[in-house]
């Protein structure tokens, strides 16, 4: 399983050169890890397909044409390497970052070997994982850096790069995890957010995935986002959070 890691705050997120979604492909037989990596990868904005066993991801590597693949090296039907084989029949320049159990020396030159970009061994830090994928990425010359930093949705805004926030230009002053939490909100505008999904994105289970922390870290960014103003933060009991542009008021 991964291991915790801060998020990276005020991070670009990264197109392809025509602007379009980075395409990755994630490969991997436990369905947790898969999906988790999975929701980290669509966190950067990317499109994210997955696969669980090897021929799967020979099919999905030829109708996604992914910009980057991340392909464990132990799968029930085929080993990684030979789906890297096969997948460079046809997609010779992707690149391919190997996720494996073992780390003795000869494993990992051997999927190097094979023609796998890099590596990284379990238990890994998922910003480790983005961190690789992006600097493939670049290597490959795929990827073009987001210029606009800014988040905005209604009359909240938030410089990713600058950690500014305001709302209705009044400024927002946010401790590191609130920013983190609010910017997740406005990532998902709309979008309803369980409290196992906020932990598994903001805090990657650091509080041994209990609910209160969330609970009071919204109660938090609710002081200061909401405090004298239409709410923008909503909760749905027994489901989770929802950020939505606030409604204002029709009346004479």
């Amino acid at each position: 399983m991964p291991t915790s890691a801060p998020a990276a705050p005020g991070r670009a997120h990264v197109t392809r050169a025509d602007g379009t979604p980075i395409r990755a492909l994630v490969v991997d037989d436990e369905p947790s890890l898969g999906e988790l990596l999975s929701t980290v990868l669509r966190y950067e904005g990317w499109q994210v397909e997955t696969a669980m066993t090897g021929q799967a991801a020979i099919r999905a590597a030829r109708s996604l044409d992914p910009d980057v693949i991340l392909l464990d090296m132990m799968l029930p039907d085929l080993d990684g390497i030979e789906v890297l084989r096969r997948i460079r029949i046809t997609q010779p320049y992707v690149p391919v970052l190997f996720l494996t159990a073992k780390d003795a020396v000869e494993d990992r030159v051997a999927g190097l070997t094979a023609g796998g970009d890099d590596y990284v061994t379990k238990p890994f830090s998922l910003e480790e994982i983005v961190a690789r994928l992006r600097a493939l990425l670049r290597r490959a010359g795929a990827t073009q850096a987001r210029e606009e930093a800014t988040l905005i949705v209604g009359d909240l805004t938030m410089d990713e790069d600058s950690h500014e926030v305001s709302r209705d230009g009044q400024e927002i002053r946010l401790t590191a995890t609130e920013f983190e939490l609010l910017r997740y909100f406005m990532r998902n505008p709309k979008r309803v957010l369980s409290k196992a999904q906020i932990l598994d994105r903001v805090w990657q289970y650091d509080f041994g995935g209990q609910p209160n922390i969330v609970e009071l870290y919204v109660s938090y960014i609710r002081r200061k986002v909401d405090a004298g103003r239409v709410p923008m933060i909503h909760t749905l009991r027994g489901v989770g959070y929802v950020l939505k542009p606030a409604r204002r008021s029709t009346a004479p």
